[in-house]
């Protein structure tokens, strides 16, 4: 390439537009608040974009270019924040709840933190690690199913499976029309009427433990997750939570299958 293509390319390139986003994308990945929550308020006309309120929360908008304001404050970008939290029994992962059911920013709410999204999912009944961050690019390359990122949970089912329960975990079954299947699947411990297993998942359905055990016969008791990829909940209090250090984050951008 000449030296003067070169300079025409690297114009080019130099003054190409930034990519533009719809605006409740655009407070989200700011880390201003959840996609759902800041159409609500553009919708109440709380949002200004270069002074000019905005009732659309589809308008094409520049993180870069652009001043977004809620309430007449400017939002600015959040740096990234990553977190583990050791969500307990019996709180919803969500950022409010119709039912008036204490959420995991009930439990978030006292510690200054800026918005943060969970990575991934757990349904009310189940604890332990849960993610949350504000780092849209990280968290869907962590929770994109094409990862195969492996989560380990450790589960107490009423009743004593055997060996022949944990090879048709592995095996798979069939519900409303899905595979449900384990990558790995152990016991940790058995008692009188009831046992422990460890369940490794490679992808994640919507109560996917819950309904492979139910298809087998088992009751879940309890669901504890204690991993994602090689992090693991160790000894983090219930209801706590703690940065991710930056070793961490980088394990889990990079360790998937």
């Amino acid at each position: 390439m000449s030296r003067s293509s070169s300079f025409h390319s690297a114009r080019a390139s130099a003054s190409a537009p930034s990519p533009r986003y719809g605006l409740a994308r655009v407070l989200s990945k700011l880390g201003m608040c959840s996609r759902s929550q800041a159409e609500q308020w553009i919708r109440a006309g709380r949002v200004s974009l270069d002074g000019r309120v905005v009732h659309d929360p589809q308008h094409p908008t520049s993180i870069e270019g652009g001043q977004v304001a809620v309430d007449g404050k400017p939002v600015h970008q959040a740096g990234h924040v990553h977190i583990a939290f050791n969500k307990p029994r019996g709180i919803v992962v969500s950022a409010a709840d119709e039912h008036g059911r204490a959420t995991v920013y009930t439990a978030l709410a006292a510690a200054g933190l800026p918005w943060l999204g969970p990575v991934g999912r757990l349904d009310k009944a189940s604890e332990g690690l849960l993610l949350l961050s504000n780092d849209t690019r990280w968290a869907a390359g962590i929770t994109d199913p094409a990862t195969h990122l492996e989560k380990t949970y450790h589960v107490q089912v009423a009743g004593l499976p055997d060996a022949a329960v944990l090879e048709a975990m592995l095996a798979g079954v069939e519900d409303a029309g899905e595979l449900l299947r384990a990558r790995r699947a152990t016991l940790l411990r058995a008692g009188a009427k009831n046992a422990w297993l460890e369940v490794v998942l490679d992808e994640g359905r919507n109560r996917h433990i819950r309904r492979l055990l139910a298809a087998l016969g088992f009751d879940v008791l309890r669901l504890v997750r204690v991993a994602i990829g090689p992090l693991a909940l160790g000894e983090l209090a219930k209801g706590q939570w703690r940065r991710l250090s930056t070793d961490e984050v980088e394990a889990l951008d990079t360790h998937k299958a």
